[in-house]
């Protein structure tokens, strides 16, 4: 359904989620959390706009990736396009015939306000465009599993779009395909930045002990108290242990498809690549060689080879598993 050349596709984007979950995502967890006073009472702080400025969302990304799927029949993003970090958007919305859906702040007993409005209003568009192929919904919060798993039920293909480590699991899992929005062509991933490194204290000159002095002479000056560095804020990196958890679970889940496949066929049987990976999209629609840092399935394969026999002819790539 994935591939159907009539496809007709509705986008709906949680903007403040993904907004937030970006920022968390190149500036630190919860760093979204500790600036939002700052942001909201200077906005205009240089600072303020230096650190909105590198964590700016690529609308365009979004939207393309959607289109690759087929006619995009309706897009709609819903935030309070009032606020600074969201108006900063409104012209690149516009410019993609994106409809900008308000919702005024919410007090404290609203807070879901977002998922509640974007949720009835994809079930309701369920039903009055049945000829609608595919959703796709841009967050990462789990809320919106019972919606994903609801569009399914009614017969829509559900392509999920969030930032890596900030999606739910269960969201993922809800979907038929899932993107992280990291590896979207266009995005630009943060970048690591190195430590500076901290010189080391000079050591004190030794001094030879001095003769002694009259009574009468004056005490020496005691030294000048060194002014407190100010803090400055660092974009916190995340964990190798996280990223060393993702591929090994990649090196599973190929693992497991291959095994699933052979068993399906004689076991030295070589499988189309493209089928291995349809497998593996099926059983974890997380799955993405781009996030791993793959430019194609085949090098993902290709750095997998104790496990993953891979043989390329012409323009057909078979693999199978090595048994040890």
């Amino acid at each position: 359904m994935a591939e159907t050349p009539d496809a007709r596709v509705a986008v709906y984007l949680d903007f403040d989620n993904i907004v937030i979950s970006w920022y968390d995502r190149v500036h630190g967890r919860n760093a979204y959390g500790k600036d939002r006073q700052r942001i909201s009472e200077n906005p205009n702080d240089p600072e303020v706009t230096d650190r909105l400025r590198a964590a700016m969302i690529e609308v365009g990304a979004i939207i393309d990736y959607a289109a690759s799927f087929g006619t995009l029949v309706l897009t709609r993003a819903y935030a309070d396009w009032s606020s600074p970090v969201n108006a900063e958007y409104r012209s690149q919305l516009v410019a993609r015939a994106v409809d900008l859906v308000q919702l005024f702040p919410a007090a404290a007993y609203a807070k879901n306000g977002a998922d509640i409005r974007l949720a009835v209003d994809a079930v309701e568009d369920m039903f009055r465009l049945p000829d609608l192929t595919h959703v796709v919904i841009v967050a990462g919060d789990s809320d919106y599993v019972p919606l994903a798993q609801r569009c399914k039920r009614l017969g829509r293909y559900v392509i999920g779009v969030g930032v890596s480590g900030s999606t739910a699991k269960s969201l993922a899992a809800a979907c038929d395909e899932f993107e992280s929005y990291d590896s979207l062509p266009g995005v630009v991933r943060p970048v690591k930045t190195a430590p500076a490194a901290v010189a080391a204290p000079a050591e004190a000159p030794s001094v030879e002990p001095a003769a002694p002095v009259a009574e009468t002479a004056t005490k020496p000056k005691t030294a000048p108290k060194r002014a407190k560095a100010k803090p400055v804020i660092k974009a916190e990196e995340p964990r190798v242990e996280d990223k060393v958890d993702d591929q090994e679970v990649a090196t599973q889940l190929l693992e497991r498809a291959l095994r699933l496949g052979h068993d399906k066929a004689d076991a030295d049987e070589w499988l189309h690549s493209s089928a291995v990976k349809t497998h593996m999209r099926r059983m974890d629609p997380s799955f993405s060689e781009k996030a791993l840092g793959y430019r194609s399935f085949s090098d993902f394969l290709k750095s997998r080879d104790d496990i993953a026999e891979l043989e390329e002819t012409g323009h057909e790539r078979l693999v199978r598993l090595r048994e040890p």
